[in-house]
């Protein structure tokens, strides 16, 4: 394969101001929108003579958008590095006719893409290869780590060709050179603040969903930045988080140490600097922002969407060391997959990746939001969804996933040599495009205008309930599932509050995995209904969807991997409005949202392990969130035929040994079959905790 990363120099400055076309980006102003023609950069002192840049400065952003920068991401015991914000109007670069002109991404039409969908399936559009594959395979990740560790056989995703898509708006600086993500040569090495402030105002990058991007990789391009922090092995720590902590507090203090031309130059911080250094420059009523992102520190920032159970996960676009889809080791090859997955996230997801996965879903509801206002077509919702005042004290919450283990009996036991877990494929994703979800202001109801509310001549709107459930031994109910709502209990009445999907979800048929009851069994006493309701989050999960497939067309486990953490930590920081503090953040806090995709998901597993009690005669021994556990002979095959995103897909499926078998066949409690389920899956350990719905 033949791209311009595979033949970088070093090189000379461009005599041209990099500039990306009006139409590469989501919102533009009008061509007067500039800064003041005195605002022009030196052309001497800063870069080599022969590295001149031109004395434009272009990009502006609208201050009256600005959005502040919002620390909540992070967990509460670390320390807490600012989100990059959010900005959605920008100034036309000086001159596109010189620009490269990357193309746009499509933007899809307005109208309802249901994805053929077939009950509760959303159709992936192509086949996937291996029907065992699913978005918490252990085995997929364990291949994606050999590959990623042996030099001689580097990841299929590494050769694959880098697009133009995100020039223009990031830029990558190594030890060697800067270069543009696609590959092109632009400067030789940033060895000074005053050179990186240089090159940034020269740039004149402009935003895509996040602000425009500097990329430094390589310890040694921090080297020569002055950028050095030693704060100690992680061999020398009990705990993964004080060492992110002491190297977090080192950066810091690092940066504003470092800083001071840039800030002397006009530029200001937008919270503490740490591995984002987030940077705005205001000029009149223009404030143009540019986020450094410093790759060698990424590891620094402690957050959900970045390590799990004390260690490093998912960092990200730059990719998972234990999954092995982190950037290469050596710098340019590293600068090269970088540029390629920086490209891609433009391409199929219409933005720049956010500093955290969650915010990168974030952003791609921002832009279709933004294209639905212009445009006056589709659901635009601007308020947050903050659970209502419910009566009685809080529950945790309100739509629990399920967690339950039951002791294998004989006939569970007998004949079986395998133990196999299977799980939904992308099970929230594919819930999150079908559902319709409510918003505006919640009215209340109570007594029998709250029962009369949830008649309709399409079923319940969307809301909460406030029901009774019945005990669970008075219901003639499958003795080898758990009950059929996680609040539930066998020996006494509930009552509680539910979403409107549970409430469908219980007047189902017991061999669909409801109870069969009827609105009037439930006792519906008191109930928040939403007076409006739609497929809010259906062009989202489309790109998303699409997204993934092309990421599994090409073998790219690296941008499939990211989309799973995009997606799943967005739905799952819904819950929580810490999360989205800055005003133009707020909408994204709908925590009724999430129940309604964990209650779905939950429903939708339990009908499917009725279908194959019904159709093979075997129960789970247990479930987590959207995986089930079974004992199952050799040739048994409970999976789903349908290649759906929702649709249940073989995840482990290991050899049950003498030993294995005779821990299950032993087990006198759960902990006991958990602790057998636990040795059969033992290699996959390792994944189990980055990958899967339940990490939310």
């Amino acid at each position: 394969m033949s791209s311009p990363w595979e033949q970088i120099p070093l090189f000379a400055l461009p005599e041209t101001t990099l500039t990306t076309s009006p139409d590469s980006t989501d919102d533009v102003l009008p061509e007067d929108d500039v800064l003041p023609d005195d605002d022009v950069l030196p052309d001497d002192d800063v870069l080599p003579d022969d590295d001149v840049l031109p004395d434009d400065d272009a990009v502006a952003v609208d201050a009256d958008v600005f959005v502040e920068a919002d620390h909540a991401d992070s967990e509460p015991a670390a320390a807490a590095h600012p989100a990059s914000p959010e900005r959605s109007d920008v100034a036309e670069a000086a001159d596109p006719a010189e620009a490269p002109s990357p193309p746009t991404p499509e933007t899809d039409s307005e109208e309802v893409d249901n994805a053929a969908v077939d009950g509760d399936e959303v159709h992936d559009d192509a086949a996937e290869s291996d029907a065992a594959e699913s978005d918490t395979a252990g085995s997929e990740e364990a291949g994606s780590e050999e590959a990623g560790n042996d030099a001689a056989d580097p990841p299929v995703w590494e050769a694959l060709p880098a697009g133009e898509e995100a020039d223009g708006h990031a830029l990558i600086v190594t030890a060697d050179g800067t270069y543009t993500p696609s590959g092109r040569e632009l400067t030789g090495p940033v060895d000074s603040v005053e050179k990186l402030d240089k090159l940034i105002r020269w740039a004149s990058l402009t935003p895509l969903g996040a602000p425009a991007q500097i990329w430094v990789v390589g310890q040694g391009a921090c080297e020569l930045l002055g950028w050095i922090i030693d704060p100690g092995s992680e061999d020398d720590v009990d705990d993964m988080e004080a060492l992110r902590n002491r190297a977090a507090q080192e950066l810091t203090a690092v940066l504003h140490a470092t800083l001071t031309p840039m800030l002397n130059a006009g530029w200001e911080l937008r919270g503490d600097p740490g591995h984002v250094v987030h940077l705005s420059r205001s000029i009149g009523n223009f404030t143009s922002m540019v986020d450094v992102v410093i790759e060698p520190y990424v590891w620094t920032y402690w957050n959900k969407d970045f390590g799990w159970h004390n260690r490093v996960g998912d960092m990200g676009i730059l990719g998972s060391p234990t999954a092995g889809t982190y950037l290469p080791d050596d710098d340019l090859p590293a600068a090269r997959e970088l540029g390629r997955r920086l490209a891609w996230c433009a391409k199929h997801l219409g933005v720049l990746p956010g500093p955290t996965p969650a915010r990168t879903g974030a952003a791609i509801v921002d832009k279709i939001k933004r294209e639905r206002t212009r445009s006056g077509k589709g659901i635009v919702v601007t308020t947050p969804g903050s659970v209502p005042p419910l009566d009685g004290p809080p529950r945790g919450d309100l739509e629990p996933a399920v967690g339950w283990t039951r002791v294998p009996d004989a006939q569970d036991v007998d004949g079986t040599s395998r133990v196999v877990s299977i799980d939904q494929r992308a099970a929230y994703l594919a819930s999150a495009g079908m559902l319709e979800f409510g918003y505006g202001q919640p009215k209340h109801l109570t007594g029998n205008n709250a029962a009369a509310a949830a008649v309709g001549e399409k079923g319940a709107p969307f809301g909460l309930w406030r029901i009774t459930l019945p005990a669970g031994q008075t219901l003639s109910l499958p003795a080898k599932l758990p009950l059929p709502h996680p609040h539930m209990l066998a020996d006494q009445p509930v009552q509680t509050w539910v979403s409107t999907v549970s409430l469908d979800g219980l007047c189902s048929p017991v061999a669909d995995g409801g109870i069969g009851a009827e609105l009037d069994d439930l006792d519906i006493t008191e109930a928040w209904v939403y007076p409006q309701q739609g497929r809010a989050l259906d062009k989202w999960a489309k790109i998303l969807r699409e997204a993934r497939k092309a990421a599994m067309d090409t073998d790219d486990d690296a941008t499939k991997r990211f989309l799973g953490t995009c997606y799943k930590g967005y739905i799952g920081r819904m819950v929580n409005p810490d999360m989205w503090t800055a005003k133009q953040m707020q909408h994204h806090h709908q925590p009724l949202w999430r129940a309604a995709i964990i209650a779905h998901c939950r429903w939708r597993g339990r009908r499917v392990a009725m279908r194959i009690a019904r159709e093979h005669g075997r129960w789970p021994v247990r479930t987590v969130t959207d995986s089930w556990v079974y004992l199952l002979s050799g040739g048994e095959d409970i999976a789903d035929p349908s290649d759906a995103l929702g649709k249940m897909s073989v995840e482990k499926d290991v050899i049950l040994t003498d030993t294995l078998l005779s821990a299950f066949t032993s087990a006198e409690d759960v902990h006991e079959v958990n602790l057998a389920i636990k040795a059969a899956f033992a290699d996959h350990e390792d994944t189990a905790a980055d990958e899967g719905e339940g990490v939310l």
